[in-house]
């Protein structure tokens, strides 16, 4: 997998933006989107970026596929300059970043494949077959000839991926390609991921998801605020909570208050909590989970709790102890 030269090269990137406020915009102020990074991702690797909202994931990669220009630093793919050889760089990778839009929903799927075969300058004959292959790739093959309007999200994103490879691309750019979806259809989406990267693509992607990145990639970029504060893979990375045990919580109607007295004990490194069907799901990272789990139960008597049990770390606590929150 490894090359003498990445196929992807950044070194001190930075991108900056200026913000306006106030009711006349006098006042401006410069935000760091990206702040100095540099990683290198190699020829044939599932490179994976996580980090929450506002930290730069996809504004990295949209200065990866040459959708917006850096503030400074280097950045090439394919050995070709985003800024400088932009045109010709287009022409060799793809990017998906999914959602309701990109799409013309009064077209079939198999007529928007066409569409954007013609804009990419792909000679009729070569896209005929693409496109057929392509179609059954993906399991749309059955419903190529519906609009677009009548596909479920799961189906707009697999036509998605099959227009991110209608050039046949030598990395392809994910962003957050399974946000959104419901397991079976994510899970699809995943096993294709997985086979194109079987096939020799180089694939750079970002996720919210700790369980798929630890699923799909070869190495895990974290950044937070603009910067890339681990570069590992997955198990490494595992490695920075394997002295930690988690407690893991499902109830309801559990008080912010008392979320943020659990925060206060010192034998607690960490809190999470997601909301889910109205079910609120906790972990606990601490090294004295019997003492813990004693002072929890007494905590949480008075309220709805599910189940509570003593689980191993995974990726996901990782991130938390990385990142926070």
């Amino acid at each position: 997998m490894v090359t003498d030269s990445p196929v992807i090269h950044v070194e001190n990137l930075k991108r900056t933006y200026t913000d306006k406020r106030g009711f006349f915009g006098k006042q401006s102020q410069v935000i760091e989107a990206v702040k100095d990074i540099s990683f290198d991702v190699n020829k044939g690797e599932l490179f994976v970026m996580v980090g929450p909202n506002g930290a730069g994931k996809t504004t990295t990669m949209k200065i990866l596929t040459t959708l917006l220009l850096p503030t400074s630093g280097r950045v090439s793919v394919l050995g070709l300059d985003v800024t400088r050889q932009s045109r010709d760089l287009k022409k060799r990778i793809g990017f998906v970043f999914g959602g309701e839009r990109g799409l013309y929903w009064r077209l079939s799927g198999k007529d928007n494949l066409k569409y954007f075969a013609t804009l990419y300058g792909i000679p009729k004959a070569i896209a005929q077959d693409r496109i057929s292959s392509l179609l059954e790739v993906v399991g749309l093959k059955e419903r190529q000839d519906s609009r677009v309007e009548q596909y479920s999200r799961g189906m707009k994103q697999r036509l998605h991926l099959a227009r991110g490879l209608l050039n046949d691309p030598e990395v392809l750019f994910l962003d957050e390609p399974t946000l959104g979806l419901d397991p079976v259809a994510a899970r699809d989406i995943r096993k294709m991921i997985r086979t194109i990267v079987d096939d020799g693509k180089t694939v750079f992607m970002t996720t919210h998801y700790m369980f798929e990145a630890d699923e799909l990639a070869d190495r895990v970029a974290v950044v937070q605020k603009g910067e890339i504060v681990a570069l590992e893979k997955p198990q490494d990375l595992k490695d920075i909570v394997r002295d930690l045990s988690i407690l893991s919580i499902i109830g309801t109607g559990i008080p912010d208050s008392v979320i943020e007295e659990m925060k206060t004990w010192d034998d607690v490194g960490a809190v999470s909590q997601k909301t889910f069907d109205n079910y609120q799901y906790l972990r606990i990272q601490s090294s004295h989970t019997e003492k813990l789990l004693k002072k929890t139960l007494s905590l949480l008597e008075e309220y709805e709790i599910e189940s509570i049990e003593v689980v191993k770390p995974t990726l996901e606590d990782a991130y938390i102890k990385l990142v926070g929150e």
